[in-house]
């Protein structure tokens, strides 16, 4: 809307923002290293203005400037909504420009609440990559402080959106021709957001965007296991519009790493919470996320994971490796002591065993008509 369009090629660029994650440090130095290549650009000319937004900016801040000096605007997840506005005091010679919201321990929830604003605009059809899906957001932040986790603090609090706000979202991609919809949140299943002296919690959300005519899949990512109640589960199997899909990360399998990573919740508690999906929904593809090589596991801890994993049956795990995060409690206290080689070996051990589990749930499917959405 400000007389911006979309170009091939960096050099034809008048602006270059990165939109960055910062859950893995590959995944920041990644961008690190893309900067780089943009130093001789910005030598040619010195007004292409570059940007680098999201979780990294909040979570680098001045580090950003001082690894790349020639870097113009630095933009928090909290200020995107600010980036127009900052790009024309930048082309004015207002010289960089540096927007992030407050630390968790700079001010009152409220006040840190109200510096990572949710930016939820009803987007441009033509910017979504395809016309039939979207994904869209129903909460920000996350108040679970996992030890090995970055997102609390560079995301800030857990805040839900208006459920009328996501209802009017949900109807203007239905009137555009959308027919699946994924509802996003850190901790998917925590949603919960009072209006009118009533609270609507994710399965009253379910119902309200199950009535909106044209929208034929509703999918939502990603659950907390201690938030996975019962009232959730039964809306999801009594809305024929709802996937039977949950994506419910346990991360290890060993009470003693859980405990380090402060998952608050033990394994037993994590089957449990499996039996009562198997017994709502026998048909549900369940997921899961696993960190092998985190600080302390033992080869016995690790075993009990890849026992976790055979037993579960999970439809698709994602296997990580540990690595530490600066600012996150589990780097401040444990040493990284798990050898890179080992978690290597552990990583790819955790791999084969899922995808022979994938492969072998997968057979029942040869031979079967199914709808699909192309």
């Amino acid at each position: 809307k400000r007389g911006y369009e979309l170009v091939a090629a960096p050099a034809a660029a008048d602006a270059i923002l990165y939109n960055t994650c910062s859950v893995r440090a590959h995944a920041e130095e990644k961008i690190y290293s893309a900067l780089g290549r943009l130093r001789q650009l910005k030598k040619q000319n010195p007004r292409k203005i570059i940007g680098v937004i999201g979780c990294m900016a909040q979570n680098h801040q001045q580090q950003v400037f001082k690894r790349a000096p020639y870097v113009d605007l630095v933009v928090g997840p909290g200020q995107l909504h600010q980036i127009p506005a900052l790009l024309a005091e930048i082309e004015a010679g207002g010289g960089p420009r540096l927007e992030v919201s407050l630390d968790r321990t700079d001010g009152s929830r409220r006040d840190v609440e109200r510096s990572f604003e949710s930016y939820d605009p009803l987007r441009d059809e033509a910017m979504r990559p395809s016309r039939y899906q979207a994904f869209v957001r129903i909460m920000i932040g996350c108040d679970k402080f996992c030890t090995y986790c970055i997102v609390p603090k560079v995301r800030g609090p857990e805040q839900s959106r208006p459920a009328a706000e996501i209802e009017a979202e949900v109807r203007k991609l239905a009137d555009e021709g959308c027919r699946e919809v994924t509802l996003l949140g850190q901790t998917v299943n925590s949603y919960r957001h009072a209006a009118d002296g009533r609270t609507s919690r994710l399965s009253d959300l379910l119902y309200r965007l199950h009535a909106v005519d044209g929208i034929e899949r509703i999918k939502f990512v990603t659950n907390f296991p201690k938030d996975m109640t019962q009232d959730l589960l039964e809306a999801v199997r009594d809305l024929k519009k709802c996937s039977h899909y949950l994506h419910v990360p346990c991360q290890s399998g060993s009470n003693d790493v859980l405990r380090r990573m402060k998952r608050l919740y033990t394994v037993e508690e994590y089957r449990e919470m499996l039996a009562r999906i198997r017994e709502t929904l026998p048909d549900a593809a369940v997921t899961s996320d696993f960190i092998v090589g985190f600080c302390g596991e033992t080869e016995d801890d690790f075993r009990e994971s890849m026992a976790l994993v055979e037993e579960a049956r999970f439809k698709n795990s994602f296997i990580f490796k540990y690595s530490p995060r600066e600012g996150t409690k589990a780097d401040e206290h444990w040493p990284d002591d798990v050898p890179e080689d080992v978690k290597r070996r552990r990583n790819n051990e955790m791999l084969a065993l899922q995808n022979r589990i994938s492969y072998e749930d997968n057979q029942p499917f040869v031979g079967r008509t199914v709808e699909v959405l192309v």
